[in-house]
Order: structure tokens, then C-alpha cells, then sequence
């Protein structure tokens, strides 16, 4: 009988430069932040809170408050961040809130653009007019709908969608689900609105994004948090089965075999994308291709949509050029329409074709 190669995982490469600020830039970069003059007064206060703030830094404090993980996880007397704990009890919540089949359907809906009336553009984004279009449909067919709205990452204090680490590239088992990267409040790295963001899409039957294009791509914060998703896509919901951030053991526990488990398959998807020069059709696929790599499941040949608004037309008028065609506001309609009946077809017992077939190989 033959035995099953045994794969050692390598060392974990290393050469980037250090990062590593000494006292005096920390403490620089730290009040900065508070140039405003109602400040001024507050100068030696706020020294004393950049001494605190480098003393968290110079010991890497990113998770002050911890507790024991307890039972159901690898390392029961592992110290897990008590936001990460927090994070995963609100995602516990939402995913049996989905898997209550007497609850009302529900889709969320996200709105891509980082565009708003209440900052420097001074003008409401058209992916919102569209993502309420949409809800109108929705909700007229009895469908429960959840906004969100990622333009705040741009009008809203605290806000924020802090960039993927990329960990799940050292190794899937790193990549946590939720994301256990953020916050890190040693590196300032606060406020980060992912641990709410994860339950809108456990708790949903389907999403439906609307998405600008900018220079050929999506948004600003649309990329973020799409790049922030990956770990409800092959992600580790157990810190303590790699100690925290033990990228050697990670790689171990990888190649002692992963199961990726595919947190939000079997929900259905709907797209749309809009623009004024060029690149819908490439946005549009690159969202869809996502969303299907996570093994949720589009709609239907309506519910996936690129179209220009104001083709070559001034910025100026862009919202009139929406107003005038009628055409592109049927169409939003009908994708909403079209993820309403998919969703109440799914809901009622129809299978996702291939929902139940094993993959040939897990990446």
C-alpha cells in the first residue's frame, strides 16, 4: 500500500525593507492629525496621548483587549481579540438568520460609486438613483432589502475600508474569516467597517451590485472591499488553529489539506455597470467572474447588465442623461425583476445546477 507523501512546508520568505518608525516620526505622523486650531490648546494633553499611542506601537499591541477562545476552537486557551470574537458572533447570527427558512427574502444591495452629494462632489452618485430603482422593485415584491452604501467610506467620519493584507496568498489558513488583520490598533489601523459589512452578505439571499467605472476598473472602495471578501471565500474561521499569525504554521496546516470552505455558496448575484467612455463590459465581467469564483450564482441572462449613460457627453449633464433614458432605467428594473423572481425560485426549493457537485481541485 502506498503512503501519502508528507509535505513539509517552506520558510516563509523574507527581504522587504523595515517599515519600523522611531519615536520621533511615530509621535509626528501620530499629531498630525491634529492640526485644526481648536487643538492648540490641548498640545500638552495630546503629548501625553502620543507617548501612549508609541508605547502600544513600540510593543505592537494590535489587539489590547483579548480573551480565551474556549471551547469549539483548535486552542481553547488560545487569546483571541475580543473585536474578532464580536465579529464572528455577529456573522454566527446572520448565518443562522439565512438558514431560517420562515424568515422574509432578502437581498442586499451595494451601491459601488464613492461618489456623494454630502463631500467634495457635491452631487448624489447615479449608481444610487440605480440601487433605489431596484429596491422599489424589490420591496414591491415583497423582498426585504439592506443598503450598502459605500460611498460613506468618503462622507462619513470613521468609515473605513482598510486594504487587504493579502494573507491568504502565504497561506489559506491565515486568511481568517472575519478578517482578523483588522483593527490594529498599535499601526492606527482602527474603524474598520468590514466586521459589519461580512453579516449584510451571510444574512443575504442574494446581492446586487451597481458599480461605476473608473479608468477601467471599479471604485475605490468596491475594490477594497472586494478584496477584504476573500476570506469569506476559502477562509479560516479558527485563529487559533495557526496561532494567530503564524505564517509557517499556516502554510503547514494548507498543506496538510484545506477544505477552502465556501462560506457564501449558493447565493444568487445580480450586476450592473454603468459608464461614459469605456470599460463596462470589462468591469461587469470582473465583477461577475468574482462573484462566481465564490460560487454564488447569477440570476439570469437579465440580471447582469453594462451600458453607457451620456456616451461622450459632458460630466455636467450626467444625471439628465440618466433622467432621458428611459431605456437604461427599464433595464435596472428588469435586473432587479429578474434577481426577484431567482430568489424566490431558490428560496422555494430549486437547486443552483452544480450546487452539489465536488470540485476537482480546491485553489
Amino acid at each position: 500500500m502506498q503512503q501519502a507523501k508528507v509535505l513539509i512546508a517552506p520558510e516563509p520568505r523574507k527581504g522587504m525593507p523595515d517599515p519600523t518608525l522611531d519615536k520621533a516620526e511615530f509621535k509626528s505622523r501620530f499629531k498630525s492629525q491634529y492640526i485644526d486650531p481648536g487643538f492648540d490648546q490641548l498640545q500638552s494633553e495630546l503629548d501625553r496621548i502620543a507617548d501612549a499611542a508609541w508605547d502600544a506601537y513600540d510593543n505592537s499591541r494590535k489587539a489590547p483587549r483579548t480573551r480565551k477562545a474556549g471551547s469549539g476552537y483548535a486552542d481553547p486557551d488560545y487569546d483571541l481579540a475580543e473585536d474578532w470574537i464580536a465579529a464572528k458572533s455577529a456573522i454566527d447570527a446572520a448565518k443562522t438568520e439565512y438558514e431560517n427558512k420562515d424568515r422574509k427574502r432578502r437581498v442586499l444591495l451595494i451601491n459601488g460609486s464613492s461618489r456623494s452629494e454630502h463631500t467634495c462632489p457635491g452631487e448624489m452618485s447615479k449608481s444610487y438613483r440605480m440601487v433605489q430603482m431596484a429596491a422599489e422593485v424589490l420591496e414591491d415584491g415583497g423582498v426585504e432589502t439592506e443598503i450598502l452604501d459605500l460611498s460613506r467610506t468618503t462622507s462619513e467620519y470613521g468609515r473605513n475600508i482598510h486594504p487587504c493584507k493579502s494573507c491568504f496568498s502565504t497561506a489559506a489558513a491565515l486568511c481568517h474569516f472575519p478578517c482578523s488583520c483588522y483593527p490594529n490598533y498599535s499601526l492606527g489601523q482602527t474603524q474598520d467597517w468590514m466586521n459589519d459589512i461580512y453579516p449584510m452578505w451571510m444574512r443575504a439571499d442574494a446581492v446586487m451590485i451597481v458599480s461605476p467605472v473608473n479608468w477601467y476598473q471599479v471604485a475605490s472602495p468596491l475594490k477594497a472591499m472586494m478584496d477584504r471578501m476573500v476570506c469569506a471565500d476559502g477562509g479560516n474561521p479558527d485563529p487559533t488553529l495557526t496561532q494567530g499569525k503564524d505564517a509557517h504554521r499556516a502554510k503547514q496546516v494548507e498543506l496538510d489539506g484545506w477544505d477552502y470552505p465556501r462560506h457564501l455558496k449558493g447565493r444568487l448575484f445580480a450586476v450592473v455597470v454603468h459608464g461614459d467612455v469605456e470599460g463596462t463590459k470589462d468591469v461587469r465581467r470582473s465583477i461577475s467572474d468574482w462573484l462566481k469564483f465564490m460560487e454564488m450564482a447569477p440570476a439570469g441572462p437579465l440580471a447582469e447588465l453594462d451600458r453607457y449613460i451620456g456616451y461622450w457627453e459632458p460630466y455636467a449633464t450626467n444625471h439628465e442623461a440618466l433622467d432621458k433614458d428611459i431605456a437604461m432605467q427599464g433595464e435596472v428594473r428588469n435586473v432587479a425583476k429578474t434577481l426577484l423572481d431567482a430568489v424566490v425560485l431558490h428560496r422555494d426549493g430549486a437547486n443552483i445546477p452544480g450546487s452539489d457537485l465536488a470540485p476537482p481541485r480546491q485553489k
